[in-house]
C-alpha cells in the first residue's frame, strides 16, 4: 500500500482562559478563537506528536522512492466558521508532557502540558523572548505562554498551512513532510507538531471560531494520524492483454476476510470481458485473466461509517500488474483493528470511468 497511517503518543491543546489547565486525556483537541464574557479575546491550540521511532520505520522499511507527509485530524463538531480561514502547523520547539487533564477539571490539574507550562506541576514556562535561532511563540500581553515552535531550521521553511472555506470538511490535512524529513535526519529533534489559526482570528473579540477534533484518546475509528504517501507501483503487463471493455467482470481472487494489524496483504485481481470475443484455444476464454489499464486505483472504505478512509489517488493507489494479473498492496497496520472495510476499484475502459464494488469486505483485527 502506498498509503500508511501511524498514530499519535500523544496530543493535548493548550487555552489561555485556562492557562495552567492540562487537556492530555481529552477525547476531543480544539482550536479556537473567541471573546470570553468579559470580552477578552481567548485562544485554543493543539499539539500532537509521533513517535521517532515509528516514523523512522516507515521510512526506512516501508517506503520506495520519493514520499510526502500529512498531518490529519477529523473534525467532531464546529461553530462560527469564517467564510475563509487558514491553519497553521509547526515543530513544536521544545519537550512537553501529555498529562492525564481534561478539559473543565475541578480542581485544575497541572499533570502536564497547558498555555503557560510545557512540563508537569507547572514547571518549564513556555519562554516568550530570547529564542534560538529559527523560533517563535506568538502570545498577548498577559496571555505569557502558549508554546514555541520553528518556523525554519537551515534555511529550511518549516511553517505549514491548509485553508479552507465553507465548502471545506473542515478536516485537517497539512503537508509536513519538509519537518519529518528533517526529524528523520535528526536535523531538528522531534517534539510533535503545534497547529493553530492565523494570527488574525485568535484572540478575537469581535467574532469566534471553534474547530474541535477527535484526539488520541477518542473511542471512535477517528483519532489524528501521521499519514505517509508514496507510489509503489510497477506496471508490466507481460503476455497478458490489457483489459478495454466496459462490459467487463473485474473482481478480487484472494480476499480472505480476516487479517490482523501486522504487516500487509497483497490483493490480486482477475479481470477480463463479460462476453470474451470468439478464438480456437484449447482452454475456456472464460478463464483468460487480463491487466486493467494502466490507470487504474484501489480505495478503502470504513464498511460502517462508508468514508472512504483512503480514497483513489492517481499517484499514491495506482494498481501494480505482472504476469499474472493485476494487484496492489495493503499494510494492515496502517489501519484501525476491529474494524470492517471494503475494497473498492476505479478504472477507466472504452472511455468510460468506473467504480467497481463488488462488496469485498475485509476485517482488520488485533494480533493476539
Amino acid at each position: 500500500m502506498a498509503v500508511y497511517r501511524i498514530f499519535p503518543e500523544k496530543d493535548a491543546f493548550i487555552s489561555t482562559e485556562y492557562p495552567l489547565s492540562n487537556t492530555g486525556l481529552d477525547e476531543i483537541v480544539e482550536i479556537a478563537g473567541y471573546a470570553n464574557l468579559s470580552q477578552v479575546g481567548e485562544t485554543y491550540r493543539t499539539l500532537v506528536q509521533y513517535k521517532t521511532s515509528e516514523i523512522r520505520d516507515v521510512i526506512a522499511n516501508k517506503i520506495t522512492g520519493t514520499y510526502t507527509a500529512s498531518l490529519g485530524m477529523y473534525l467532531a463538531d464546529s461553530s462560527d466558521i469564517p467564510v475563509n480561514y487558514t491553519l497553521f502547523a509547526h515543530p513544536i520547539y521544545g519537550d512537553w508532557d501529555n498529562g492525564t487533564g481534561k478539559y473543565g477539571d475541578i480542581p485544575v490539574n497541572n499533570t502536564g502540558v497547558s498555555w503557560t507550562y510545557a512540563k508537569a506541576n507547572a514547571t518549564s514556562k513556555w519562554p516568550t523572548s530570547s529564542f534560538a535561532a529559527g523560533v517563535t511563540a506568538s502570545c498577548k500581553p498577559g496571555q505569557d505562554g502558549g508554546g514555541n515552535w520553528y518556523t525554519a531550521s537551515n534555511g529550511v521553511n518549516l511553517t505549514f498551512t491548509q485553508s479552507h472555506d465553507l465548502a471545506s470538511s473542515q478536516d485537517v490535512s497539512i503537508d509536513v513532510t519538509r519537518a519529518i524529513s528533517m526529524i528523520n535526519a535528526g536535523s531538528i529533534t522531534n517534539n510533535g507538531f503545534i497547529i493553530k489559526l492565523q494570527d488574525n482570528l485568535e484572540s478575537q473579540t469581535s467574532s469566534s471560531v471553534y474547530l474541535r477534533y477527535y484526539g488520541v484518546d477518542t473511542n471512535t475509528i477517528y483519532p489524528p494520524f501521521l499519514e505517509f504517501k508514496w507510489d509503489d507501483s510497477d506496471y508490466k503487463t507481460g503476455s497478458l492483454n490489457v483489459l478495454n471493455n466496459s462490459i467487463a467482470i473485474i473482481n478480487l481472487t484472494n480476499n480472505t476476510g480476516k487479517y490482523t494489524d501486522v504487516g500487509k496483504q497483497r490483493f490480486r485481481l482477475s479481470a477480463r470481458p463479460k462476453y470474451p470475443p470468439r478464438s480456437f484455444t484449447t482452454s475456456s476464454a472464460y478463464l483468460t485473466n487480463y491487466a486493467l489499464p494502466s490507470a487504474s486505483y484501489w480505495g478503502i472504505r470504513d464498511e460502517n461509517t462508508e468514508e472512504m478512509i483512503i480514497d483513489f489517488d492517481t499517484y499514491n493507489t495506482k494498481i501494480s500488474c505482472d504476469s499474472n494479473g493485476s494487484f496492489f498492496d495493503v499494510y494492515m497496520d496502517g489501519l484501525q483493528p476491529e474494524r470492517y472495510y471494503r475494497i473498492l476499484v476505479k478504472t477507466t475502459l472504452d472511455g468510460s470511468t468506473t467504480v467497481v464494488d463488488n462488496q469485498n469486505i475485509f476485517k482488520v483485527v488485533r494480533n493476539g
